[in-house]
């Protein structure tokens, strides 16, 4: 596991890409895979997390974990062929150990349908569900939050 650097962005927009299209179909329309998978090229949209979050890549390029601003989980994606070995709960941990080490108390993130059983499993627990729209299409996700020991 590394650190991200600036210049990981391409990687991490291609692992993003990779992770909604090969596992998102198990709770996701079409429609709505399309719509989020899409988001990785708009410009500008996913510039400043990318660039000025604070996160981590695991493996050569299995996955990653990026905490945007300080004390939120703003992503969490892993590779479909890396997906349930692993990656995933050790990006966690880096992330909620490096936060901790910060002083940060509590974490806040919306979870999608995928993450949030991971992330439950974790000790995070549901603030409330939210329905949102990407390029038209419905979705809900799940504000979520984890209090640091």
């Amino acid at each position: 596991m590394r650190p991200i650097k600036p210049t990981d962005s391409p990687l991490l927009r291609e692992i993003y890409v990779d992770a909604i299209q090969t596992q998102a179909a198990q709770a996701y329309s079409p429609e709505q895979i399309r719509a989020w998978a899409n988001l990785a090229w708009l410009p500008g949209l996913l510039d400043r997390i990318l660039e000025e979050g604070q996160g981590w890549i695991s493996g050569i390029d299995d996955g990653f974990a990026i905490r945007y601003p300080v004390n939120r989980l703003s992503m969490l994606y892993c590779r479909g062929r890396s997906s349930r070995q692993g990656h995933g709960t050790a990006l966690l941990q880096a992330i909620e150990r490096d936060a901790q080490r910060m002083g940060i108390q509590r974490l806040l993130t919306e979870a999608s349908l995928l993450s949030r059983p991971m992330l439950e499993q974790r000790g995070w627990t549901v603030i409330a569900p939210e329905p949102f729209m990407i390029a038209g299409v419905p979705f809900v996700r799940f504000q979520m939050e984890k209090i640091l020991g």
